[in-house]
């Protein structure tokens, strides 16, 4: 795992998630494998000859590069099979959002998690809060009973 979205999915309802190849430069490639990115901005939107397209993350510049290196906030094509790239296109008429969750490496691939959103309003984040703690006390109090009935 190199970069994980934590604020997406306190931000927003996630539908349906799809897994996406990334196109990078040797730079970009380097960079995230030292561990290096941010998805806090970035969003996924089509351009006219169909395709999606990572915009706003952040990726550094690698330290060790020269005149090769890569801009950091450059839009990034995103690779998807022509199924699911109509799939996500036809999910765009409803009013949702298309949010990087995560970004790692599987099996020396650059690849990008992908989350189909829907904002969440402020009593929804308040909720899903509540929800957590709630779960987690449940399963502090069960795991005291658990010690003491031994």
């Amino acid at each position: 795992m190199v970069a994980h979205n934590r604020r997406a999915r306190h931000d927003y309802e996630i539908l349906d998630k799809y897994e996406a190849g990334l196109v990078l430069t040797g730079t970009e490639v380097k960079s995230l494998r030292e561990g290096q990115a941010s998805l806090t901005d970035g969003f996924a939107a089509f351009d006219n000859s169909h395709e999606l397209w990572l915009e706003q993350v952040h990726i550094p510049e690698y330290l060790n590069g020269t005149w090769t290196n890569h801009s950091a906030r450059r839009k990034r094509k995103l690779l998807l099979h022509s199924k699911e790239l109509i799939k996500i296109s036809r999910q765009i008429e409803s009013p949702t959002d298309h949010r990087p969750l995560s970004l790692y490496f599987k099996d020396g691939r650059a690849k990008a998690e992908i989350g189909i959103a829907r904002g969440k309003r402020e009593f929804d984040k308040r909720q899903t809060l509540r929800e957590k703690q709630d779960a987690r006390d449940a399963h502090r109090e069960m795991r005291y009973r658990n010690r003491t009935a031994a």
